[in-house]
């Protein structure tokens, strides 16, 4: 399984890294497909890129889709169920205005516009529903929900240069905001996190990111609390 992470690690590193990403997008939808073409899926995997390249996004870019399927390649790659999870994954912030409450299910909505024609109806209802829980309002419910809440959430348990550059980037987003506005709003959804009994709802998100991730965020906390600079 490390394997799958090091040589997917690897493409993404190097100057195929678009070419990969789309091998990667294409064997997906064909797998998943009662009818696609591969002019389809590049059409698609392009709009995606297109999307995520936006220029109002810093954290919501294609990074972050990368740093979730490095996590699903080391969770679940070798799972031949999780194909609707890896599809949530590609899809789930595709749309992003900063500020906005509904690019989740706009992100749905576009995932089932493409899905629609090419995508088995129950498939495309399922991996909607995998999208909309990374709204992070609700508990997941089965397991394949809790492993798409594990993984969006995985960057929080990166080493703290990592964890700073991420806030940094999501801060970035939200530049019509002032730092008290935007250190009151974004404390009440990291305290949040931390007054769980769990961050992380599977047990290999627990071993490998729970207490790192809880030691970034007090941490953070304690910066906005101090109202220095990020």
């Amino acid at each position: 399984m490390r394997a799958l992470v090091r040589v997917w690690a690897i493409a993404m590193n190097g100057p195929a890294l678009e070419g990969a990403c789309a091998a990667r997008f294409h064997a997906l939808w064909q797998r998943c497909s009662i009818g696609t073409t591969a002019l389809d899926s590049a059409r698609i995997h392009s709009d995606l890129r297109a999307r995520y390249a936006e220029p109002q996004r810093h954290y919501h870019r294609f990074a972050h889709i990368e740093h979730c399927l490095l996590e699903f390649d080391g969770a679940l790659a070798r799972d031949p169920r999780a194909d609707e999870i890896e599809m949530a994954l590609w899809f789930h912030d595709v749309i992003y205005a900063p500020g906005a409450t509904d690019n989740e299910q706009r992100s749905a909505d576009l995932f089932a516009h493409y899905g629609h024609a090419e995508l088995a109806s129950a498939f495309v209802d399922r991996v909607c529903e995998l999208i909309m829980i990374t709204t992070h309002r609700r508990w997941p419910e089965g397991i394949q929900q809790a492993w798409v809440t594990d993984i969006d959430l995985s960057s929080f348990g990166l080493p703290w240069p990592q964890f700073l550059r991420d806030t940094r980037h999501v801060r970035a987003e939200q530049a019509e905001l002032s730092d008290a506005a935007y250190y009151a709003a974004q404390g009440r959804f990291l305290r949040g996190l931390c007054a769980r009994t769990q961050i992380f709802h599977t047990a290999y998100f627990q071993q490998r990111y729970e207490q790192s991730a809880r030691a970034n965020i007090e941490r953070v906390l304690a910066q906005f609390a101090s109202g220095a600079a990020l």
